[in-house]
C-alpha cells in the first residue's frame, strides 16, 4: 500500500535518538515533552493560500525536528508512521 499525503500533510518515519546521560538527574516526564526527529517519507502538494498552491518547505528524505504530540500515529502493513501538518515541523536538520 502506498500513502500519498494531501494538502500540507507530511508522512514521517520516526528516528530513535540516543539519550545521553549527564550529571543532572531529570524526571522521565521532561523527556516526553522534547521534540522528536523523523525522516520525511512523503509530502502533500502544498497549501492553498489566496487561491494559489504554495509548495511545502520540506521534501522527501529530509530529517526534521517536530513536537512530540503534533503528529498522528498511523499503522500501514505492520509499519508505524507519523502524519502531521507542515506547521507541526519545527526545523530541518542539516
Amino acid at each position: 500500500m502506498k500513502i500519498k499525503p494531501l494538502r500540507d500533510q507530511v508522512l514521517l518515519e520516526s528516528i530513535k535518538v540516543e539519550k545521553k546521560k549527564g550529571g543532572i538527574i531529570l524526571p522521565d516526564t521532561i523527556h516526553k515533552e522534547r521534540p522528536e526527529q523523523a525522516k520525511v517519507i512523503a509530502v502533500g502538494p502544498g497549501k492553498m493560500v489566496e487561491g494559489k498552491l504554495v509548495p511545502l518547505s520540506v521534501k522527501k528524505g529530509d530529517i526534521v525536528l517536530f513536537t512530540k504530540y503534533g503528529p498522528n500515529e498511523i499503522k500501514v502493513e505492520e509499519k508505524e508512521y507519523l502524519i502531521c501538518k507542515e506547521e507541526d515541523i519545527l526545523a530541518i536538520i542539516e
